[in-house]
């Protein structure tokens, strides 16, 4: 994605300080070297979306990129801060770390770093860096990006139209492609609330054995024209070490 107003100032060096505190944590990604490639999910849409709602509901662990472009979407009641990424790692419960990409006032881009644990968030300030517990005025849920039990498995579960598009190659691997309608309630969950009050079309890629969901792409509508959303996830079942921000208690 590029961003022809790309810049950063001195005084959101703090910010990007603070993001780079969990970024080293959250990594770069890469394929799962171990992963299945045989299929043994049968190669239709009821079958893979049976697979699909179970593999996803038992998840412990992911890794998660959301990548956003088009019409902006904001994390603030000012309609400020516009999300354009973010990058993360969750474990069950409710845990997660991510750095956030933003787009402050449509010229800056800055990076914030989100963690949270059950029922805490903290979020790095724009200025200094620190993290801070989630001020008044944000909704950013970093945990709500990946929620398997109430958002993931009714999500496969619940969907419409499913229709299977084939076994397509993708990140070097085959998946089955499903295209489906996904029900509003569900769509708020894995979004972290950034999608509201919408059924939405989406694609999905699954891994033809695990039932794993590995890429999904939907656009949603908003007063500012069509915003396009793609979802990455690997790393399951793998172990993040995700802890309070340095300095403060959880």
């Amino acid at each position: 994605m590029t961003n022809t107003n790309h810049r950063r100032t001195p005084r959101h060096l703090g910010a990007i300080v603070g993001a780079a505190a969990i970024f080293a944590a959250v990594g770069c990604g890469a394929s799962d070297a171990s992963e299945p490639t045989e299929p043994t999910i049968p190669a239709d849409p009821a079958s893979i979306v049976a697979a699909a709602a179970t593999a996803m509901g038992d998840t412990t662990s992911v890794r998660f990129e959301l990548q956003r472009s088009g019409a902006p979407i904001y994390i603030d009641q000012f309609d400020s801060l516009a999300l354009n990424n973010a990058v993360g790692q969750f474990t069950v419960p409710r845990s997660a770390q991510a750095v956030l990409e933003i787009s402050v006032d449509g010229s800056l881009t800055t990076e914030l770093g989100a963690i949270a644990l059950d029922d805490e968030i903290w979020l790095s300030n724009p200025v200094t860096g620190n993290f801070e517990t989630l001020p008044d005025g944000y909704d950013i849920d970093p945990s709500l990006f990946f929620d398997p039990k109430n958002g993931w498995q009714p999500l496969m579960e619940n969907l419409t139209d499913v229709e299977l598009v084939g076994t397509e190659e993708r990140d070097g691997n085959d998946r089955y492609h499903i295209t489906a309608t996904a029900p509003a309630e569900q769509v708020e969950v894995i979004t972290a609330r950034l999608v509201r009050d919408q059924d939405v079309e989406i694609d999905f890629w699954i891994q033809p054995v695990t039932g794993h969901v590995r890429s999904a792409e939907f656009s949603t509508p908003s007063d500012d024209g069509e915003i396009n959303w793609t979802l990455e996830l690997s790393e399951y079942g793998e172990t993040f070490e995700i802890s309070p921000p340095e300095g403060v208690e959880s």
